[in-house]
């Protein structure tokens, strides 16, 4: 491993590990490369790195803008990449879909299997409060006056919900990074679909089916049904006119 890569190491070991968080500080330059047994030079390196993914901001001087402050979540740097390949056409629609179907599938059975009594009460437990968040969103979708954008917006988020709720930080990333991906994809396909109500009534109700499935604690059930969900609905956009 080159040298300023032990150092992103470490600083991406912090972030997971939740002693580094937004709006924190990474140690000074001189502090970071003697706990580590680098130069400077490469810890420089390494944060000029974080600085062009947006990871963090290096400030100068002295006073509260000095220091490098951690200004973003990794996920947002990965959401950028995901948005400019679709962009490019390098992802194709049709992978996007699969990759889906491969991580709420999972996402999905991992929240059915959540037992809240299992949780440290002394402590806020964090794929309850997302499958709570589920719920939420889903009252949010019920009203037949909301915009085919407005909807799928809370769609989508809906589904990041169930990811966090199955515990995997890593899978979440890039449920968030894939957010805009799907949208786009989403609202191309809405557009032509004939009957947008109609479509809208059956994916409430399969929205329905999975967070039950998941609140029922039944993992095969759940998975089941956000895979009929998302290979029904891209079903649909095909034949809509949306390329895959």
């Amino acid at each position: 491993m080159r040298t300023h890569e032990a150092v992103l190491a470490r600083i991406e070991a912090d972030l997971a590990a939740g002693r580094l968080r937004l709006g924190g500080r990474l140690p000074p330059e001189r502090a970071l490369a003697e706990q580590l047994g680098v130069s400077r030079a490469s810890v420089r390196e390494a944060v000029r790195v974080l600085e062009a993914m947006g990871v963090v901001r290096a400030g100068v001087g002295s006073g509260p803008e000095a220091g490098t402050v951690v200004v973003a979540d990794p996920a947002v740097p990965l959401s950028a990449a995901v948005r400019l390949h679709l962009g490019t056409r390098a992802l194709p629609i049709g992978d996007v879909v699969d990759a889906r179907v491969l991580l709420e599938t999972w996402a999905a059975a991992a929240a059915a299997t959540h037992d809240p009594a299992s949780a440290d009460p002394a402590s806020a437990d964090p794929a309850t409060a997302a499958i709570a968040r589920a719920e939420e969103l889903l009252a949010a979708m019920e009203p037949e006056s909301l915009s085919a954008d407005a909807f799928h917006r809370l769609d989508a988020e809906f589904h990041v919900a169930l990811a966090d709720a199955a515990g995997n930080v890593l899978v979440s990333a890039v449920m968030v990074a894939l957010r805009e991906a799907v949208h786009s994809y989403v609202m191309t396909a809405v557009a032509a679909l004939p009957d947008w109500a109609g479509t809208a009534r059956r994916l409430r109700a399969e929205h329905a089916g999975i967070l039950a499935a998941v609140r029922g604690g039944d993992p095969a059930a759940a998975s089941a049904a956000v895979r009929a969900h998302i290979v029904g609905f891209y079903a649909e956009a095909r034949v809509s006119g949306l390329d895959g």
